[in-house]
This record gives structure tokens, sequence and C-alpha cells, in this order.
């Protein structure tokens, strides 16, 4: 196995643990778990593990008296509310054995609960098998506490996300000052580069400690030898725990692979994140179809299509969405990789040849097309499968990604996203105009754009440039960064720097241009 799939199956290997532990078991998890599993298998791996049911990780939530044991998976500390969730379900339930699995190592418990002497054993996680026997109503019935780094959501094979961890966020100038005004008789931090793990709030450092023992724990699952760089403040704490976490010494010493990682603070490229690069399917997909309930990788995408369902103009959300994670069925998952790397046409007219292939291999009568693939195309071709349960069984995965991809294609929304694209580009073209051009930078904008002309008071709109000067003047000088075709001008730099969401669009665009 090459070092790449060492690294894309670690993710898998970290759920060998809790499913060794779900036979017969009915598994309460919270929603950041969920969402690991959802990308490593989905609820199918613990049905295939021999798990009876799969709960929320809520305090409404209960069993029967025939179900006696239970497996709880949570992403936090055992304290808190975390602690308060499982004693509320064993109260309500019937167990006799309990088998707890958090993402938080045992050492990150120790410095939570300020223990700062390195202990043999867990005593930690010992002391909450003790408390769990005591809410079950005796002690000699089964607990087990035990470390599961189930933190990392293999969204493809180059792909990793921590959806554990996204709520981790680098440090801003205000948290400097909360920083300070809580440590008034040691000196003052001048900035955010003065800043130190012992300077974080406990909680953080909580959360940092937690990631970089995930992180050590996926060098340690793939043999790998880290060597970490830093951009930014917060990265550059995360990094130095890393470099002297005690278990990564002795991994670094012994390691055959070797890799370099590089933590970035988002912060320092926020306007990015909110761009339309606009020549890629999945990633109008995740901006169009709402987010799947709970998660923050992954959308609904509505199967009424493959129903008799009669949709109404009250029908709001999907009874059973569908999603993009299809990690059981392999021309899906052939399909899904292929419209991560790809360009949108290229990506649209792969999931039409998947679905054409599907169909004939089921011998639906599909009706061939070519040219241009549109959404109703897509979606007469997904409609086949409706009268065959077997068909529509065997290529869910296809279908739901063709079902995505469709409705994406659709949405009312993909016109507003090509014209943020558009004005994108054309801001970029103002941006890099000689220093003292302003006007007539302003002036192109409004020349492209006349609808938002009429959002300007007149008082402030800048006098506009005549047309042939503007195009000479503007040509003579990005020569060097400009193509010019007859119809359009493509530019040959990559997109500028984003600072707005698409829904604040078209009404801020003005006021961006003229600033």
């Amino acid at each position: 196995m090459s070092a790449m799939e060492e690294f894309t199956q670690a993710p898998l290997r970290a759920w060998a643990p809790v499913l060794s532990k779900v036979k017969k078991a009915v598994v309460f998890m919270d929603d950041r778990c969920a969402e690991a599993l959802h990308w490593s298998g989905g609820f199918a791996a613990l049905l295939e593990a021999g798990a009876r049911n799969l709960k929320q990780f809520s305090s409404f939530e209960a069993c029967g008296a025939n179900e006696p044991k239970a497996v709880f998976v949570v992403s936090s500390l055992l304290k808190g509310r975390t602690v308060d969730i499982i004693r509320d379900v064993i109260a309500l339930s019937h167990f006799q054995y309990c088998v707890v699995f958090t993402c938080v190592p045992h050492s990150v418990h120790l410095f939570a609960n300020h223990v700062t002497a390195e202990l043999e054993g867990s005593p930690v996680f010992e002391q909450f098998e003790d408390k769990l026997c005591e809410w079950m109503g005796n002690m000699n019935y089964t607990a087990e506490v035990m470390h599961a780094p189930v933190a990392f959501a293999p969204v493809s094979q180059q792909l990793l996300l921590a959806p554990a961890f996204a709520h981790l966020f680098p440090l801003l100038p205000p948290d400097l000052r909360a920083i300070n005004a809580k440590r008034p008789e040691k000196k003052k931090l001048g900035s955010l580069q003065d800043v130190d793990m012992s300077a974080l709030p406990v909680e953080l450092q909580v959360e940092v400690r937690s990631l970089v023992s995930a992180l050590n724990s996926l060098f340690d699952g793939t043999g790998t030898r880290e060597e970490s760089f830093a951009v930014g403040p917060m990265s550059r704490i995360i990094a130095g725990e890393l470099a002297n976490h005690p278990q990564a010494r002795h991994r670094r010493k012994t390691a055959a692979n070797k890799a370099s990682i590089i933590f970035v603070d988002r912060t320092l490229d926020l306007t990015g994140a909110v761009g339309h690069h606009g020549d890629n399917l999945v990633e109008k997909i995740l901006t169009a179809l709402k987010p799947l309930p709970g998660h923050v990788t992954d959308v609904q995408v509505d199967l009424s299509e493959l129903t008799s369902l009669q949709q109404t103009p009250h029908t709001h959300n999907p009874l059973a969405p569908g999603c993009l994670a299809q990690t059981q069925e392999p021309a899906a998952r052939l399909l899904w990789e292929a419209m991560l790397s790809t360009k949108q046409k290229e990506a649209v007219m792969e999931v039409r040849r998947h679905l054409v292939e599907a169909a004939s291999k089921e011998k639906l009568p599909i009706k061939m097309s070519m040219g241009r693939v549109t959404p109703e195309q897509l979606c007469s071709y997904i409609k086949l499968f409706r009268s065959s349960w077997e068909s529509l069984q065997g290529h869910s995965g296809v279908l739901q990604l063709g079902l995505a991809t469709a409705q994406t294609l659709r949405h009312p929304s993909l016109p507003r996203w090509d014209a943020c694209l558009a004005f994108e580009r054309l801001l970029l073209q103002s941006e890099v105009m000689v220093v003292g051009q302003s006007e007539k930078s302003t002036g192109l904008l409004f020349q492209h754009f006349p609808e938002h002309q009429t959002a300007m008071a007149p008082s402030k709109r800048p006098p506009e440039p005549k047309h042939e000067r503007v195009r000479k003047g503007f040509f003579w000088e990005r020569r060097a960064v400009m193509e010019f075709t007859p119809r359009k001008m493509q530019p040959l730099l990559p997109l500028p720097a984003r600072c707005w969401a698409p829904e604040q669009l078209p009404d801020g665009c003005v006021y961006i241009a003229q600033a």
C-alpha cells in the first residue's frame, strides 16, 4: 500500500476499536463524530459490525429493557454537559454494559483537571467507569472508557477534513484584548505574535491539545515523520505543540515515511473562502444546496424525483434527503472524485456518462441525446430508475450525485453566482490598474455593469471616461496580463481576494467599486 493510500485509510482504521464494541449495542453519537462516520462508511458500517441502532447523543433518547448494551461516541471531554447527557440516558434505560469512546485523549483530560504530573494508567477513565456502574445501579455491571481518535473525515482520496474542529478559529485582535484583561498582574502582550500556549484560555488550550493529539494519531497510524511549517500566530502555537508532543518525539525516530505539514491561519485568507471560482461543480453544489442537518461538509439532496410524492409550494425540506458522501458504491466514489477534480463542464458530462451507463446496465429505455447537458436531461435519466427498486438500490449513489448536479444547475441562485464571478473578475482588472487611474477603473466597472449604476447617488458617481480612451488606456496598461479576443476578455492572473458572501450581492457591488 502506498503512502497516499495509507494516509486515506488511516481515518477508517481509527473506527476499528469502536466497531469492535458495537455488536448487539445501541450506539449514541454526537454530531461531530457522526459526521466523521458519515464519510467513513456511515451507518452501514455500524450495522455490518452488529449494531442494533444508532441514536442522537441527547438527554431525550433512551433504550428499552431488551437493549442492555450501549456505546457512546463523543468528541468532547468527559465533563460538564457531556457527562450529564450520558447520565440522563443511562437513568432512562436498563443498561448492563456501557462503553464510552471519546476523541479527547487521557492526557488532555488530566490537563483539564489541572493535573500536571504524569500518572500511570488512565485514572480519569477508570473513575468514570466507576460512575457508569453506579448510574447503571450495579457495581458488578461492565463499563469501559477509552480514547478513539475518530476526528477526521476522508472526503476524497487526497482530502481529509476535521469536522470535530470546525469551530476552532484563529486569534483576532479583539482576542488579544480579552487575553490581556485576564492577566492583570502579568506583562501585557503587544501583539498576537507574542501569544503563546500558556496565555490562551483553558478551553482553547484543550481544543488545541485535542487537535494536536488527533494529528499525532494520524501520523502515527501512517508511520509518518512530519516537518511542520506555520503561517500565522495560531498556527505557530499548534505547530509548536505538535513538535513538543511526547509521543511525536518517539514516532519521528522510527517512522518510515516523511511528509511536510503546513499550518495556515484561515483569517489570513478569509476573502478567498467566499469567492466564486466558477469552474468547479462541487463548489457550486456546496453553495447552492442546503447543508445536511448537523453537518458542515455535506448538503441535502432532494430525492423526491425518485418517488411518486407530489411537490407543493409549501414543501421546504426533503422528507428523507440524500447526500454527497457515497462510500459504499464504487461507481459513485469514482464519480465523486471526478466531480471534485475536474472542471464543471467535464464533471457534468461525467455525471451524464455514469447515468447512461447505469441505465444501460439495467436495460432501461434510455433515449440518448448529444450536445449540451441540461438538468432536465439528467432528471429524465434519473426518473427511469423509479420503476425498478433493484435498479434504484444498486445505483443509489450515482443517482444522488446526479440529482445534486441537476438541482444545482437549475437553482435560482446560479445566475447570481455567475454575476458575482463576472464582477470579481472585473474588480481584479480594476485593482491592477496603475496607481492614479482610479477614475478610469471605477468607470470601467460601471461601463460593464450598467444595471448597478442607478444604485449610486448622482453626486457620488465619478465622471465616466470616454469609451475609446478607456479601451486604449486599459489594454495598453494591461497588455502583459490580459488576453483579448473579439468576444471576451480572459484574465491570465488568478482571481482577486474576495471580501463578500454571495448573499451580499448585488446591493454591495457599487459601493465596493466606488471604494
